[in-house]
């Protein structure tokens, strides 16, 4: 097993400390895909921008492109380039040897530890070295944390690979995420009547108290093993001393059981049409299936790469269900083949988040891993059935 080398792990950290300084909240991405491509044409590879940008209100495309190998099939390695959205300016520190942000905010290493180990993957095969034994598509998307509207813009019959993974789950390394939930948004406004609250209230008819008694009549949190829902967003009113007329609440629900999902999103629009019904309010709701969930067939080739991979790098494999998605998600509800893989990263979304130098470097030796097993498994499969050779 190649692993990477001194200088490679070295490069690997100033590349994610680079990137982790370019601030890419999502739809802002253009920085970060600047550098890439800047990066990545430096390395003699050519970089193609789709047109996704307008479509998801970025200034920034997806990226993708291609290192030959010396076989010709090839696999996928994806990472997005956006962020949540910055409380504070990033300012990568190592403390105990982990890096994070020295203000009070994210690092940014969801999915810039990602992106990092990808790119220094690409510096390995290219520059006149040996080539990859078989090809690597990269693709570095936008708005991951939008709802996955980057990758569902993507068009996947660009892709040349038989499969792909992503590293874009926030948990110790060694897991694989075997399933990931479909996902409606729940979009509703209720709307009332103004009226004084002192002089006239009786009047008036509360948006507020009807999307509170709404909620209130809501199972939320964790309904089952394989489904949670959730109110996010509540907003109304214009003054203490005015009855609320509009109220605006976003909420979501999350199930590995997709009849479930729907099931449990129609249930919250039912609460909130009674409420609104009992408030004497007008309704206006919207429900959106955000993406997809999936199920990994556990024969899957991408599966077993990724175990043998996990395994020849000291690590036992564990299969995940998650109630969290990344753009594998997009892909597997397009047709392609892809699996999402944990990246080390710890505390994705807060303030508190970092990856340790240990786990960073350990990525890479992963991801070096995973195209010599894909480059093993796709010339298992293009193998005639039987094996070996008459005699």
């Amino acid at each position: 097993m190649r692993l990477a080398t001194d200088a490679e792990r070295e490069r690997l950290h100033e590349t994610f400390e680079a990137l982790c300084r370019l601030e890419s909240p999502s739809r802002h991405e253009r920085g970060v895909a600047d550098w890439l491509t800047e990066q990545l044409r430096a390395l003699g590879l050519e970089v193609e921008e789709d047109d996704s940008g307008p479509a998801v209100r970025s200034d920034a495309g997806n990226l993708l492109t291609r290192i030959p190998g010396r076989g010709s099939d090839s696999v996928l390695l994806c990472a997005h380039m956006d962020t949540v959205p910055l409380a504070a300016a990033v300012e990568p520190v190592l403390v105990d040897g982990r890096w994070e942000n020295a203000n009070d905010g994210i690092l940014g290493a969801d999915n810039k530890t990602a992106i990092a180990v990808i790119l220094e993957l690409a510096r390995r095969y290219t520059g006149g070295g040996e080539p990859p034994p078989i090809g690597i598509e990269i693709l570095f998307t936008v708005c991951e944390e939008v709802s996955l509207s980057g990758s569902e813009e993507f068009d996947v019959s660009r892709l040349q690979s038989a499969f792909g993974f992503v590293f874009d789950h926030a948990t110790p390394i060694g897991e694989i995420v075997v399933a990931s939930p479909t996902h409606y948004r729940i979009l509703a406004e209720l709307r009332g009547r103004a009226a004084h609250a002192g002089v006239r209230p009786e009047a008036g008819r509360s948006a507020v108290v009807a999307a509170a008694n709404a909620i209130a009549a809501m199972r939320l949190g964790r309904l089952d093993a394989a489904t949670t829902a959730n109110v996010g967003m509540i907003e109304g009113g214009s003054a203490i001393n005015v009855i609320p007329e509009r109220c605006r609440i976003e909420a979501e629900v999350r199930s590995l059981d997709a009849d479930r999902a729907a099931t449990v999103a129609t249930e919250l629009v039912d609460h909130l049409q009674d409420a609104a019904n009992a408030g004497e309010c007008d309704l206006d709701v919207n429900v959106t299936k955000m993406f997809a969930g999936y199920r990994t067939k556990s024969r899957a080739a991408q599966l077993a790469v990724a175990e043998r991979a996990l395994r020849a790098c000291g690590y036992d494999p564990r299969h995940i269900e998650s109630g969290g998605a990344s753009d594998a998600n997009s892909f597997e509800a397009a047709g392609f083949s892809c699996t999402c893989l944990a990246d080390g990263v710890e505390h994705n979304h807060e303030p508190g988040e970092r990856v340790s130098t240990s786990d960073l470097e350990m990525m890479l030796d992963i991801a070096i891993t995973l195209v010599d097993e894909a480059a093993v498994e796709l010339g298992a499969a293009a193998a005639p059935a039987g094996g070996g050779t008459s005699a």
